[in-house]
């Protein structure tokens, strides 16, 4: 069962009590509007938490590199991801003062640290950043709306729901390389890492994929995957 790790809470805020300042020399991510270029990059480790559940929410985030997973841990143990992110998504933005799940890298990545605050009040004068505000926080309402409704299907929708999520967000392609692992995928559908590893081999026998290794997968009838997800 995942265990929390919580050292790394103290040094980002501690860090950014004067605000996130942009490194000195020339960063090789450039922010391409005035949101991103109000934070700052910080690299976090496999496994490190970014923000805890009830933390003030100080901050948002955009990855820049690597995968970042979102969760809850239940009362009885069990932990349920609430998402997936990956180069370009923004999570971390909640209606009210405290985060509402816990974040950790999944893998080392990067991370675009932004200040809430200087934001909020840039979007009440600039109707620009206060749509992209807006946009952003639209993209994470419908992203969860979506993962709400693949809970309630079968075992078999929720797989290829999730196959084609990724294939369509990881790779535009039909190869996909995941930086999960089948528990992460298992506390993400809601399933047990027994019933997905079930489901991944009943897909593979009937050639509606190929999994050359536990971490990548081949989708060779996409036309299957879209009826069950349909």
């Amino acid at each position: 069962m995942f265990t929390q790790t919580t050292v790394h809470q103290a040094p980002l805020h501690k860090s950014f009590e004067r605000g996130p300042q942009l490194p000195a020399s020339k960063p090789s991510y450039l922010p391409k509007n005035p949101i991103e270029l109000m934070g700052a990059a910080m690299p976090f480790k496999s496994g490190e938490e970014i923000y805890g559940e009830k933390e003030q929410a100080e901050y948002f985030y955009k990855v820049l590199d690597g995968c970042v997973r979102t969760y809850k841990m239940l009362n009885d143990g069990r932990r349920q991801i609430g998402a997936f992110y990956f180069a370009g998504d923004t999570f971390g933005l909640e209606a009210g003062d405290e985060h509402t799940a816990s974040a950790e890298a999944i893998g080392d990545c990067k991370v675009l640290v932004i200040k809430r605050s200087p934001v909020v009040a840039l979007a009440a004068r600039n109707s620009d950043v206060a749509r992209h505000l807006w946009t952003l926080t639209a993209s994470e309402l419908s992203r969860a709306q979506e993962h709400m409704m693949l809970l309630i299907k079968t075992a078999q929708e929720r797989v290829a729901g999730f196959l084609l999520d990724m294939a369509r967000r990881l790779s535009g392609n039909d190869e996909i390389d995941l930086p999960m692992s089948r528990q992460d995928i298992a506390d993400y559908l809601g399933l047990t890492i027994e019933t997905v590893s079930r489901t991944l081999t009943q897909f593979e026998q009937a050639a509606t994929i190929s999994v050359p290794t536990s971490r990548r997968i081949i989708v060779r009838r996409r036309g299957t995957l879209l009826r069950l997800n349909s």
